[in-house]
């Protein structure tokens, strides 16, 4: 297989995750700096122009942070990265869900690219507050539900790699303070062998 990424970007996620089950795989390295992402190339493997996009040995590519993620999991299911409960499983998607959706997608988003939410850019900083007032609300809510305990949905699932990486981008490029409980599941991810390899392996 063959993941490819930009270097902290939430491909991170995925790039643990594929170390976690211990998959071969290969990385390739898009460019976002160079707009690599809209070149012919890229855009012959993923048309939306974004990563993380997954192709498999037989070809074929998958999109998307949450579908990678559960195919990851059940292509190894002696990992048990997905709780056997149905409770379980439908709080897994409700994390990853809110994470990808609104903390990243409608938090991070305004802060790395202002100008998607506004054409002017004497409006960029009122649009960088908003996104990190979603950001704070949402990383207290997950932090209300890792009250003790030390992963989001019983053992360590698809759920702790979604949290994650944006956690990462907080505590680690933006230096926003996380929580109490949601800075200890940095602390124990960072701990985590899979975790230190994808950061090595990106340079971070």
């Amino acid at each position: 297989m063959k993941l490819y990424y930009s270097p902290g970007s939430c491909a991170l996620g995925i790039h643990l995750l594929l170390e976690e089950v211990g998959a071969p795989f290969d990385l390739h390295r898009v460019n976002f700096a160079e707009r690599e992402q809209y070149g012919e190339a890229f855009l012959g493997i993923n048309p939306k122009a974004k990563v993380p996009a997954l192709q498999r040995d037989d070809g074929t590519v998958l999109t998307e942070f949450q579908a990678i993620a559960v195919y990851l999991a059940l292509t190894h299911p002696e990992k048990r990265l997905i709780p056997a409960s149905v409770e379980g499983q439908a709080r897994m998607l409700e994390a990853m869900d809110y994470i990808v959706g609104t903390i990243h997608g409608a938090g991070f988003r305004r802060l790395f690219r202002p100008a998607e939410f506004a054409a002017h850019e004497a409006d960029h900083d009122a649009v960088k507050a908003r996104g990190l007032e979603i950001v704070n609300a949402g990383f207290a809510l997950i932090d209300k539900d890792l009250a003790g305990k030390d992963w989001a949905v019983g053992d360590f699932s698809l759920a702790d790699a979604a949290i994650f990486y944006p956690s990462f981008w907080a505590a680690g490029r933006l230096n926003i303070p996380l929580p109490i409980n949601l800075q200890a599941h940095y602390r124990r991810m960072r701990a985590r062998p899979a975790v230190a390899q994808a950061l090595k392996d990106e340079g971070l």
